[in-house]
């Protein structure tokens, strides 16, 4: 594991975490590292010794995870995960869990990409190309408008500002350029 240090830049290299398996997302939440390989487990490391911790959260049902962020504000893991077409919301205080959204329907399929939140948003980047936001207490469900440019989308946080800032690939000047973008968009509600 790598850290910047951001007073004088040097990389300082720690202790590594021994995680055997396909990582596919980590989170860290107070002093506990949260981290997601292709199983249905969430391993739980201390991010002081980088040493396994003797719990391990099991969600049944979950089969590809792809992606997990944490909201600080409310103490939940956000798993994407690809096998089951759904969105997991898992508590770090009592590890209990629950398919949250299902992404899939007749009408609408999607694969997310990635998951970032905010104290009461999750904002979810998804193939093709696309970005939604669902607030966290009742999921009800934004679209937020991409450039026509886009053609991949990577990632994408929402500021304290309430703009968004994509990294993407696909720009005006060239296809395959790639870029981080802040997007501002205006609510009427």
């Amino acid at each position: 594991m790598l850290v910047l240090s951001s007073t004088d830049m040097n990389i300082h290299h720690l202790p590594y975490a021994h995680v055997v398996g396909c990582v596919r997302g980590v989170v860290c939440l107070v002093d506990v590292m949260y981290v997601v390989c292709a199983s249905s487990t969430i391993l739980l490391y201390n991010t002081d010794t980088y040493n396994p911790l003797d719990v391990v959260i099991y969600v049944e049902g979950m089969r590809d995870p792809c992606d997990v962020t944490v909201c600080r504000d409310d103490r939940q893991l956000y798993v994407a995960d690809w096998g089951s077409h759904c969105i997991w919301r898992v508590s770090a205080v009592d590890h209990s869990y629950v398919k949250w959204l299902t992404i899939e329907s007749a009408t609408d399929t999607f694969h997310v990409y990635t998951l970032s939140v905010t104290s009461q948003q999750l904002l979810v980047t998804f193939q093709p190309p696309g970005l939604r936001q669902y607030r966290t207490t009742d999921r009800q469900l934004r679209h937020i408008p991409l450039p026509h440019y886009v053609e991949e989308l990577e990632h994408a946080v929402e500021t304290t500002r309430q703009t968004f800032v994509i990294s993407h690939h696909g720009t005006s000047q060239d296809k395959q350029q790639h870029a981080v973008s802040e997007l501002f968009i205006f609510f009427t509600y």
